[in-house]
């Protein structure tokens, strides 16, 4: 993939560090282990690695509570280690993307410690502080994602704080100068260290209401999107108030005026908002985020529809930024068990990857989706997810994704020497990476058949996309570039499946990337269960299905 602008249509591999592998037996991942699998995450295929927080924290919610924006960890290792990580991965040809923490920290961070002292110290006014009404209850009706009130009390300055995650995670004052002054620093610190980009979490969640007007109430009826079930009181309100403020445009102008001194660095924001599409479009338009992802693909709707009608609906509005797509990651289900329905793995697992690297806009990969791995099982009495605790049994936590890598099929996955923070599930040892080393039909072989066959195509990188109005269960669409056009069909069931597709031009079926191949013949597609046809058409007319679809755009 070229350098210039080197994120557009790049596959980024995330890793969850807690989980990648431990080197000093203390039964958590580390830097070291991550320098020590760089050489197999460059055997992916992959154009880059994401790596979730590895800042020194308390881990309240397992390092998204930062202490120290520029610190390492102790428990991960040391900035030279760090340092050492960025220059293998640049020595492999791979990016260096960070998560950055920007809308709240730690409460043992130094700048909350100092602010809740008093209402007149240098940091009084670095968080979002609040009398309490006359009756002593909290300002107004904001709740927090992780359940109940969104306010603490704090005695010593005989005010409330605002967290919108957890207690432990206290909200910066945006609407403070100091404060985005401070944590355009803490950006620019990891940008003199040479990464390469950021993923921003929250990113919409910086700015909260300066009036603190109460949040509107939600029908029954709309409580169950956003990935909130309706057990969680944070699914009954729309959340107008304490996130997606306007004001945040502004910031982000900022922020990429600060990566725009910097050569070929890029930011991801994670954006969940009541209008996810809307809010990608907006944060990625004018001179803000290159990228924007949010939840859409993360649900536990498979179906050709809803993908193609997703898709279709954030081209419609993202006119001008670039997409990032994802299907698992940190915080949700793993993608096999939400969408597997108890089917063999490779064939699926392989499906899904050649279907998300092949829409238009980059990819994050969440470690372990190249394995195959599906959701554990972990037991209450091993849970450490705060979410899950709180939640449990109607929903379980974000334990079950976040088991550990599973390196071999010794105790422990080969993982650790020590007892891991999670349990490795033993269905994950049959999956392990030595295991499928050596076995072509492996998940693992199969993912990286696809990425070195999806390189000699630019028109699934960058080209622009066009989807055809097929039926149930077959995704398809075009693939355009001026060099290349390329027709690209799924069959999203186990079962072979027959289906009409009128094409003007000749189509040349395409070979080698690996999935259980489709044809098509006489106007005819055959897809088997879980299959594929890739095929390039001589012209550039496109199919007849395509004449009342979304008009040709070009890649931005």
């Amino acid at each position: 993939m070229s350098d210039v602008q080197w994120w557009r249509g790049a596959v980024i591999y995330q890793i969850y560090p807690r989980s990648f592998l431990d080197t000093d037996g203390d039964g958590v991942g580390d830097l070291p282990g991550i320098i020590e699998r760089l050489d197999y995450v460059a055997s992916l295929g992959v154009d880059a690695v994401w790596i979730a927080p590895f800042f020194k924290s308390p881990m309240a919610d397992f390092g998204y509570d930062i202490a120290d924006n520029r610190a390492v960890d102790p428990l991960f290792g040391t900035l030279a280690d760090f340092d050492r990580l960025l220059a293998k991965a640049h020595a492999l040809g791979l990016k260096v993307m960070i998560d950055q923490v920007l809308s709240h920290t730690s409460a043992e961070h130094a700048w909350f410690l100092a602010s809740r002292e008093s209402r007149d110290n240098p940091k009084s006014d670095w968080y979002v502080w609040a009398d309490p009404r006359e009756d002593g209850t909290a300002p107004n009706n904001w709740l927090s994602i992780f359940g109940g009130p969104a306010w603490q009390w704090e005695p010593r300055r005989q005010q409330y704080y605002l967290h919108n995650f957890l207690t432990e995670q206290p909200d910066l004052n945006f609407h403070n100068p100091e404060v985005r002054a401070a944590a355009l620093d803490n950006l620019r610190f990891w940008l003199d260290r040479g990464v390469d980009g950021f993923r921003l979490d929250s990113i919409n969640f910086c700015f909260h209401d300066a009036a603190l007007r109460d949040n509107p109430a939600k029908p029954v009826s709309e409580r169950t999107g956003r990935g909130f079930s309706p057990d969680n009181p944070y699914a009954y309100q729309y959340h107008l108030y304490n996130n997606t403020r306007p004001e945040n445009l502004a910031f982000l102008e900022d922020l990429r005026a600060l990566l725009d001194r910097y050569p070929d660095v890029v930011a991801l924001g994670e954006i969940a908002s009541e209008d996810s599409l809307a809010t990608l479009a907006e944060y990625t338009s004018g001179h803000r985020l290159h990228m924007g992802y949010s939840f859409e693909l993360l649900t536990d709707d498979f179906s050709a529809g809803y993908i193609r009608d997703t898709v279709r609906a954030q081209e419609a509005r993202m006119t001008e930024g670039w997409p990032c797509w994802a299907l698992s990651n940190h915080d949700v289900e793993r993608v096999l068990s939400r969408w597997g329905g108890g089917h063999p793995a490779a064939p699926l697992a392989n499906l899904l990857t050649a279907m998300l690297c092949s829409l238009r806009g980059s990819v994050c990969i969440y470690q372990g989706e190249e394995l195959g791995l599906t959701e554990a099982e972990v037991p209450y009495e091993a849970l450490r997810d705060p979410y899950g605790i709180a939640f449990w049994p109607q929903f379980k936590g974000r334990d079950g994704c976040r088991t550990p890598m599973p390196w071999n099929s010794e105790p422990h996955g080969g993982f650790t020497t020590g007892k891991p923070w999670l349990p490795v599930p033993p269905e994950h040892l049959a999956l392990a990476v030595t295991r499928q080393q050596s076995d072509p039909a492996s998940p693992l072989q199969g993912f990286r058949e696809f990425m070195r066959w999806r390189r000699q195509h630019p028109a699934l990188c960058t080209g622009s996309i066009r989807f055809l109005d097929t039926p149930e269960p077959i995704l398809a669409f075009i693939r355009q570039t001026a060099e290349e056009t390329l027709l690209v069909a799924f069959n999203l069931s186990h079962s072979e499946v027959v289906s009409p597709l009128p094409l003007h031009g000749a189509a040349r079926t395409l070979h080698g990337h690996g999935l259980h191949a489709g044809n098509l013949e006489d106007n005819h597609l055959k897809l088997p269960g879980y299959g594929a046809v890739f095929a390039s058409l001589e012209t550039a007319e496109q199919p007849v299905a395509t004449r009342q679809s979304d008009p040709a755009r070009a890649a931005p």
